[in-house]
């Protein structure tokens, strides 16, 4: 009987060992959680036969986080575990190192490709931009309610090259034509009575869109009335071969106060040619695609996954687990929301194993396997005197 406790003691304290081993192997493996091996007693008509490997349990408490700078290399901050298509199964990960292959899927080291929230792998499926021509632009600004009064005008009228005709102008952007060739907007302002201005549009040294009595609230010195500007530009004008251009200057955002002079915001919707030249990540998980042109399109967004009970997945090797029955369903969802953990970019975690502590326990799982083996080594001594009194 002392034989075969002494050897459960021996194969118990060897499987101890081996967990403890694979730990310290993968120590600086990313995103991998440790083990622990738990025993479990044997008893028959209330007498000790040893021990057994009663379970082999996951640790899943966070790693640290640490910086990477690379676009790609994501981390949970928090519970969840990214989504992974392999083999037509779905697989489970806290690896976020992530690379992407030349037909624009998000994989893993193993050609794993992550998931949306529906199990689809994502991909950028557009690596360039046509041109688009401005159809729209928004500009704010500030007009000084002190400025001088200038009516009526020199003969003619208003003049981008004659100063007299116009209190301020400024360069407010760029618009593009339908080449996506680029063309500097000038905006001209002249004050022609208490609250009221006229704007003028000048691109390529020519006046392509006018608006008369811009008035200001005198109490709240909002912008009230006329405040577009319907611009038109011929194929002539633009110089370029391109279409004409027809867009709208919108400057209802503009006020008139006692302060000086001062371009607030512009924005257009046209855009220059581009090509793809990398992605960000946002902390909700949303993938975004950049353009050399200065765009950036939403791809798609990242499903994360999370289950009632983590230790019950099944480890299947690179990095990846599997949900099983004890794990439950997974439990779906947008990363930071609910239960689900933030992303950060450019940033990894790191593995959970703290060496010291694995040290620590294989020094006890040592001994326990030495114990063991001497208690062999006595029983076989015994054995050999009860068989020399023969």
């Amino acid at each position: 009987m002392g034989f075969s406790q002494s050897l459960s003691g021996v194969n118990a304290a060897s499987s101890q060992l081996d967990t403890i081993g694979n730990n310290i192997a993968n120590s600086q493996t990313v995103g991998f959680k440790s083990s622990t091996t738990q025993f479990a007693d044997i008893y028959a008509n209330s007498q000790g036969l040893g021990t057994r490997v009663a379970a082999t349990v996951q640790n899943f408490t966070t790693g640290s986080l640490e910086t990477t700078g690379r676009a790609l290399d994501l981390a949970i901050a928090g519970d969840g575990f990214f989504q992974f298509s392999q083999n037509e199964q779905m697989a489970y990960s806290r690896n976020g190192q992530l690379t992407m292959s030349a037909d624009g899927y998000f994989e893993n080291a193993q050609g794993a490709r992550l998931t949306n929230q529906q199990g689809e792998p994502l991909q950028i499926t557009q690596f360039s931009q046509g041109a688009q021509a401005t159809t729209d632009v928004q500009s704010g600004f500030n007009l000084d309610a002190e400025a001088e009064t200038l009516t009526p005008l020199p003969a003619g009228g208003f003049n981008p090259n004659n100063s007299d005709t116009y209190n301020y102008v400024t360069n407010a952007g760029t618009v593009y034509d339908a080449l996506g060739v680029g063309h500097d907007l000038s905006l001209y302002y002249t004050k022609t009575a208490d609250n009221t201005w006229s704007a003028n549009a000048v691109m390529e040294g020519q006046v392509v869109g006018t608006t008369t009595g811009m008035t200001f609230d005198s109490g709240s010195g909002d912008l009230t009335a006329n405040g577009v500007i319907n611009a038109t530009a011929s194929t002539a004008a633009l110089g370029t071969g391109a279409a004409p251009m027809n867009f709208n200057i919108n400057l209802e955002d503009s006020t008139q106060y006692g302060q000086e002079f001062e371009l607030r915001s512009f924005t257009q919707d046209g855009n220059t040619a581009g090509t793809f030249v990398g992605v960000e990540i946002t902390e909700n998980g949303e993938i975004m695609a950049n353009y050399s042109n200065g765009n950036s399109g939403e791809v798609g967004t990242i499903g994360m996954a999370n289950f009632r009970n983590p230790e019950g997945l099944t480890p299947e090797g690179d990095n990846l687990w599997t949900a099983t029955e004890a794990s439950g369903a997974a439990l779906v969802g947008q990363a930071g929301t609910g239960q689900l953990g933030s992303l950060e970019s450019g940033t990894v975690e790191a593995s959970n194993v703290d060496l010291t502590q694995e040290l620590v326990d294989m020094i006890i799982a040592q001994r326990n396997f030495q114990a063991n083996t001497n208690a062999i080594q006595t029983q076989s001594d015994v054995m050999k005197e009860v068989n020399n009194l023969r």
